[in-house]
């Protein structure tokens, strides 16, 4: 009789999803000009994210608090924080959070609160990804060094890519 589990419930992803890459899209974009008001359709067009899933990721957003919404003439989305006190962490856990192995994801009762060898060197992973997540802040990602800038077409442009119809 084997020992091994032959049930497989599904262990946290390692890879991220679709949907934290578009919200960490959407918060550089707000991120490079604070001060300005996005609305969805600007935001859709920057970041190149479809305008109706960008609707209803921002909406999470709002009720995390991350951004805030003004409706009406020059309204918009803006960020809620200064880009220095968003991490990337923080925009991830709102929409797709990194969840740790705390138990035994088979599980097997023996293992508990014990992983193994195998899952405790998955977590360590997870607790590497968090850690470099909550370490580094939206403004980093503007500031990082380099020939290229988050959401922008030519190497070493300073302002986001925005369609010359923005102004329609």
């Amino acid at each position: 009789m084997s020992t091994c589990s032959s049930d497989f419930p599904r262990s946290p992803p390692l890879i991220f999803s679709q949907t934290a890459e578009y919200a960490l899209r959407a918060v550089v974009c707000l991120a490079a000009d604070p001060a300005r008001a996005m609305t969805t359709a600007e935001l859709a067009r920057t970041t190149r994210v479809p305008a109706n899933y960008l609707s209803k990721l921002m909406q999470t957003l709002r009720r995390a608090g991350l951004v805030d919404a003004q409706r009406g003439v020059g309204g918009g989305f803006t960020l809620t924080r200064p880009p220095t006190d968003i991490s990337v962490l923080d925009v991830i856990q709102v929409v797709d959070p990194i969840e740790r192995i705390l138990t035994c994801p088979l599980g097997i009762e023996s293992h508990g609160r014990t992983l193994c060898p195998m899952h405790r060197k998955l977590d360590d992973a997870l607790e590497h990804i968090q850690r470099t997540f909550r370490d580094s802040t939206i403004q980093n990602l503007l500031n990082a060094p380099g020939s290229s800038r988050p959401l922008c077409e030519t190497p070493g442009q300073t302002d986001l890519h925005i369609s010359a119809r923005d102004g329609e």
